[in-house]
């Protein structure tokens, strides 16, 4: 338990040389204190592409069958052990911070009537005081943004990143996946996953050092790079990097900058690049299903393929399935 926060500028005390006098560099610090605690999701968009829906209600509230879109992400990121989750919100969104917090009137009203079920439903999500925070966006000026508002919640230890539309249908999640590879590798590392060339202008790219493992169904790859939203011609390759990242505090550094890319953003790709040349940087080919929750098409195949994941709902889902397709 004895983790150690410092400001940016201290100098660290010796956690292990030999000379007490001596402090520790960034480096040693943070190989020393590697485990993934924190974890950053970025809520702040408008979700305008969910109008109406989304003109009073957060997207990231939006149901996947029964639970709301954040949910996953914070069950994900729990699973995978990550302690401390840190919201970077803007306007519109207190609905998710009442979402975790506990609801004296609706708790005592469904112990009251001996609803046993419902009352483990709604308590399973209450965070323990301190272990959740919210921190505000001001301006929507891009991912690279949205991250560099939660550094001083973050610190300086490594960190991940869940963009909640992305959601991974796995046993364990994505993040957890990438936690365990992280522990082989460290450095920084993304999930990515092949996509079609002609769909590369869509995402953040890896430019690949090797990938001889790839045909072979190997899993981690190596970077040298990364291209935000390439053109199909000039991609480096067709991996793509979704919605999951654990990166070092360093990025910060980069986001300090505040310089903007790909469409007048700053972008967390451009940051992540930057630190290539100083710390190693792996692609990770993740198990499971992705959604793109953030299109129509992608949040109503998510509902779909949740829905068939459930024992309750299976059979329901896929007589409806059958009825309308029959009728197409």
């Amino acid at each position: 338990g004895g983790l150690w926060h410092y400001t940016r500028d201290l100098p660290r005390p010796c956690l292990s040389r030999s000379d007490p006098s001596e402090t520790d560099t960034r480096e040693d610090f943070r190989y020393m204190t590697g485990t993934i605690r924190k974890a950053v999701l970025p809520v702040g968009g408008l979700g305008t592409r969910f109008l109406p829906a989304t003109k009073a209600i957060p997207k990231e509230m939006l149901p996947v069958v029964d639970k709301p879109l954040i949910q996953y992400g914070v069950e994900e990121a729990r699973k995978a052990g990550i302690e401390e989750i840190i919201f970077v919100t803007s306007r519109g969104k207190a609905a998710i911070e009442d979402h975790f917090d506990h609801h004296f009137e609706l708790m005592a009203t469904l112990e009251a009537r001996g609803k046993s079920k419902e009352l483990e439903l709604a308590s399973a999500m209450e965070a323990t005081a301190g272990k959740i925070s919210f921190t505000r966006q001001p301006q929507a000026l891009g991912l690279g943004h949205a991250v560099w508002c939660a550094r001083n919640l973050v610190g300086r230890e490594p960190f991940a990143v869940i963009l909640p539309d992305d959601l991974v249908l796995h046993p364990e999640g994505c993040l957890a996946q990438l936690v365990a590879a992280y522990n082989e590798v460290g450095g920084n590392l993304v999930a990515v996953e092949d996509v079609p060339r002609e769909q590369t202008m869509k995402y953040g790219i890896l430019d690949v050092v090797q990938d001889p493992e790839g045909e072979k169904g190997g899993r981690l790859v190596r970077a040298k790079g990364l291209v935000e939203k390439p053109k199909p011609q000039e991609a480096p390759s067709t991996l793509s990097i979704i919605g999951r990242y654990i990166l070092q505090p360093e990025v910060f550094d980069e986001l300090d900058r505040q310089d903007k890319g790909a469409g007048g953003e700053i972008q967390l790709t451009d940051a992540m690049a930057r630190t290539i040349k100083n710390q190693p940087f792996h692609g990770l080919r993740f198990q499971g299903r992705r959604f793109d929750c953030g299109s129509k098409a992608g949040f109503l195949e998510a509902n779909i393929a949740y829905a068939l994941e459930r024992e309750d709902l299976r059979d329901t889902a896929r007589d409806i399935i059958k009825r309308y397709g029959d009728k197409s």
